[in-house]
């Protein structure tokens, strides 16, 4: 699934030099170097050795050649085994580090580690560090936004330990990933197509986060966001691509007496997601392609029709063992070539002789294909729903739903706020919690964050928790901060680093250094940071220490 946006941000003041000598410290401390170069030199002398027997012995013999055809086939016999070498995998992806990252055991991980593709993926994430004396300088704006217990501007605590409630029913949690689904093109934000019926019927029934957002645009790096509680800020490439990152404290771990399951209709090596889940969550159990007994439906595996289906047989399972469970469910199929099946053999694709041409060219989809490929998710939504009811567990789970990020849209300008042209489209996302029977409906209207997930899902079933995180319990009542959203997006071709809340957008362009302050109560596309002074230089430490705090821990954070 495509990385869309990367920013560029200025280099750290670690230098290429330096970050080599990193890597170099890491092969040394990482593996046998004196005797791996003994045993390559004995085994190259032995080579050689071989090479030469082998040359007198045929030297002393009468010449003769080969066919073409036998020295076509032993050249192609070479390249297919030395193809195989480098594929090193029988599934449909190659062999990949994420597979090696299948325990907690740093030596099982380390020998399972193929040392040089190890060492040349450290290498590709250079720019990508994290700077000591900046993350120190900005630390105390952080720990008082997050309420860190303890604060230590010198060891950087950022824990806070979340209570548990044992009076709360441990309830079954679906976490529902939905792809490509911004808040934009859905009914609950007057989307004229009004494509949503089953989401917004379930918004109107739980909780509706208006003004949650996404912090970087892929769906890698949501999955790592929502799963770590970190935004995704790396520069070359995704979070979860990055081997020195993929370790992390996260409370989907802690959920204790919980099955936990990752379940994706198609391969968990994509983006090296596998290592995200594998390596942080002990005994999560993994369903993926090769293990639904439907049929592939596209690229990204079975269609979420029959994902839904089969997962729910295994929700059922547990529950019937009265085994509560955690499970995050990634859907995929709203998603170019927006492959639809006919599910329980009622839906139908609409063409343009179907709909309202004056509504669609308003609602800022791009094709039809595009249309059909949201009214599928949202009936696999309601599919999900009659199995829930139909296999027994709708009335003791939470379902959470959130979008990864936007789709790629036409100019709208039926929302709210112009988040076109402020650049945010993308990153407005929606995000439900839908418990019937455990809560009320409600719509809030506080802004919220994908890494602020699971602190919130610990919170609804009162599960005690450590957070190590930059995320809070969006449903925390005594909290007295004003919430924010972390962004990095782009914005007439420059990034920018923003801080979005309840009423005010803050942005920093990395490049040049210029700052804005957007009032979103007023005019949100005029920079009013010389009107309000104070404002400005509250969000700017604020926003700088988000960001330098990020990066911290993205390195620091591993388990003890």
């Amino acid at each position: 699934m495509p990385t869309w946006a990367c920013v560029s941000t200025p280099r750290s003041n670690v230098s290429a030099s330096g970050e080599k000598l990193d890597n170099a410290r890491m092969v040394w401390q990482s593996y046998p170097v004196i005797k791996g170069l003994i045993g390559v030199g004995l085994l190259m002398a032995l080579l050689v050795f071989c090479y030469r027997r082998v040359f007198i012995n045929y030297a002393g013999q009468e010449d003769r050649r080969n066919g073409r055809a036998a020295l076509a086939g032993w050249i192609a016999t070479l390249v297919l085994l030395f193809a195989a070498g480098i594929y090193g995998n029988f599934a449909y992806f190659p062999l990949r580090w994420s597979q090696a990252m299948f325990t907690r055991d740093n030596g099982i991980t380390s020998l399972a580690l193929n040392p040089v593709l190890y060492f040349y993926s450290n290498l590709d994430t250079s720019r990508d560090t994290r700077e000591l004396d900046k993350t120190q300088q900005t630390y105390g704006v952080v720990a008082n936004y997050l309420g860190v217990d303890q604060p230590d501007s010198v060891k950087l605590s950022y824990v806070r330990r979340q209570p548990g409630d044992s009076t709360k029913p441990r309830l079954n949690v679906v976490v529902v990933m939905m792809e490509s689904t911004g808040a934009s093109i859905t009914s609950m934000f007057n989307n004229p197509m009004m494509a949503t019926p089953n989401l917004k019927q379930l918004a109107d029934s739980g909780i509706l986060f208006r003004n949650f957002y996404i912090p970087n645009m892929s769906t890698a790096r949501s999955v790592f966001g929502v799963t770590t509680g970190l935004a995704d800020i790396c520069i070359d490439q995704t979070a979860s691509r990055h081997p020195a990152i993929v370790d992390q404290r996260v409370i989907l771990d802690q959920f204790e007496g919980y099955e936990k399951y990752y379940l994706l209709g198609g391969n968990t090596n994509w983006a090296n997601i596998r290592a995200v889940f594998t390596n942080n969550v002990d005994g999560i159990k993994i369903y993926e392609e090769g293990y639904f007994k439907s049929p592939k439906a596209d690229v990204w595996g079975v269609s979420d029709y029959d994902l839904i289906t089969e997962s729910s047989e295994i929700f059922k399972a547990a529950n019937d063992r009265k085994q509560p469970f955690i499970a995050f469910l990634q859907t995929a199929d709203n998603h170019e070539p927006f492959t639809t099946t006919p599910g329980a053999g009622d839906f139908k694709r609409v063409t343009e002789k179907d709909i309202d041409m004056v509504k669609f060219r308003e609602s800022g989809f791009l094709s039809v294909d595009q249309f059909n490929g949201i009214r599928y998710l949202d009936y696999n939504i309601g599919h999900l729903m009659k199995k829930a009811k139909e296999d027994g567990y709708l009335d003791n789970t939470i379902f959470l739903f959130f979008g990864d990020h936007n789709i790629k849209l036409n100019p709208y300008h039926f929302m709210e706020k112009p988040e076109v042209e402020m650049a945010t489209w993308g990153h407005h996302v929606p995000f439900i919690i839908y418990a019937p029977g455990h809560i009320k409906p409600q719509v809030i209207n506080e802004t919220g964050s994908l890494v602020d997930v699971y602190p919130t899902v610990a919170g609804l079933v009162g599960m005690p928790v450590k957070n190590y995180t930059m995320g809070v319990n969006l449903l925390d009542s005594s909290r007295q901060q004003g919430r924010y959203a972390f962004l990095v997006y782009h914005k007439n071709l420059q990034p920018y680093h923003a801080l979005i809340g309840d009423r005010y957008l803050y942005e920093i362009n990395p490049k040049t250094g210029e700052t804005a302050l957007f009032d979103l109560e007023g005019d949100p596309l005029k920079d009013v940071k010389k009107d309000h002074v104070d404002t400005a230089q509250a969000l700017d430490k604020l926003t700088r220490g988000y960001y330098e705090s990020t990066r911290y821990l993205m390195f620091n954070n591993k388990k003890g």
